[in-house]
């Protein structure tokens, strides 16, 4: 896999992160919440990259 298929698919992560995040917050109001949400859509997109 190419570089610019990696960033393309980590500019595609960024989305989900940040629309993911303000859901989570809104229905949890917990900071806690979005880092935990926001670590397991790192994992998810690091194994998709490195795949």
């Amino acid at each position: 896999m190419d570089v610019a298929r990696k960033l393309g698919i980590l500019v595609f992560c960024a989305v989900p992160a940040i629309v993911g995040g303000g859901i989570v917050y809104n229905f949890t109001d917990s900071l806690t919440s979005i880092f935990i949400y926001e670590v397991i859509l790192l994992l998810a997109a690091g194994a998709f990259v490195s795949r």
